[in-house]
């Protein structure tokens, strides 16, 4: 197994995500990569020192592109060569998620006991242990594993070798930020079936690296004016 975690400053946040994801129960081997997609000076030294200390793997896209956070699409392209490489699973963690102990190992086992699945995704909850965005659909769902037509996220996602091989991710579209609508709408295309494991809740605080976002709960004219006028956010 291939696990990245994309990561835009919000040091606090991601390194809860980083300490939960080396600390997870793995009987198969995995590589721990982190994509810092353009972090504060402060911040990039910061991921440099929990580097050495968790072995984790620090690629700084400042040395790779000199495109403009957000650089997603350039994070799953390199994400899936690697993994084709290794004939791996690729698992996305994304820096304001927090996993359990059993998560990354019950996700892989999950997939693999079901031979049509193209995505397996964790569901997300608040501190409270309630389903939350994205999976707001899903709350008749809790302890169940059950399959969706509806878009995954990539919060806590495992994308499955079959899967990688049937869709490059060269395809997707490069004016767009997030590809997560795209990629399990891509799945469902191919004949695959997407799982929400609604048995493995993992802990997510939306929008933890990007708090502009927030302004859609806030303030949802000031969101959407943000949103068109620089084109943020565009999914």
């Amino acid at each position: 197994m291939i696990v990245i975690t994309p990561v835009k400053d919000a040091i606090a946040s991601t390194l809860e995500t980083v300490k939960a994801i080396v600390a997870s129960e793995m009987r198969i081997p995995f590589t721990y990569i982190v994509y810092n997609d353009f972090s504060t000076e402060e911040n990039t030294r910061r991921l440099a020192e929990a580097s050495s200390a968790y072995g984790f793997t620090l690629v700084n896209l400042s040395e790779k592109t000199n495109r403009p956070s957000p650089n997603y699409l350039w994070i799953l392209q390199d994400a899936q060569r690697r993994a084709l490489e290794k004939s791996a699973v690729l698992c996305i963690v994304e820096s304001d998620v927090t996993v359990r102990p059993h998560t990354l190992q019950s996700l892989f086992d999950g997939a693999l006991a079901r031979p049509d699945c193209g995505i397996a995704a964790a569901v997300t909850v608040d501190s409270a242990g309630q389903i939350n965005y994205p999976y707001l659909y899903a709350k008749k769902e809790a302890n169940r594993i059950v399959p969706t037509r509806r878009h995954v996220s990539f919060c806590c996602s495992l994308l499955t070798d079959a899967f990688l091989r049937k869709y490059s991710f060269a395809q997707l579209d490069p004016s767009r930020a997030w590809h997560d609508v795209t990629v399990s709408h891509r799945s469902l295309a191919l004949g695959f079936t997407n799982y929400l494991f609604a048995t493995l809740p993992v802990v997510h605080r939306p929008h933890s690296s990007r708090p502009w976002k927030q302004l859609k709960y806030t303030n949802p004219l000031r969101y959407y004016w943000l949103k068109l006028v620089h084109k943020r956010d565009k999914i």
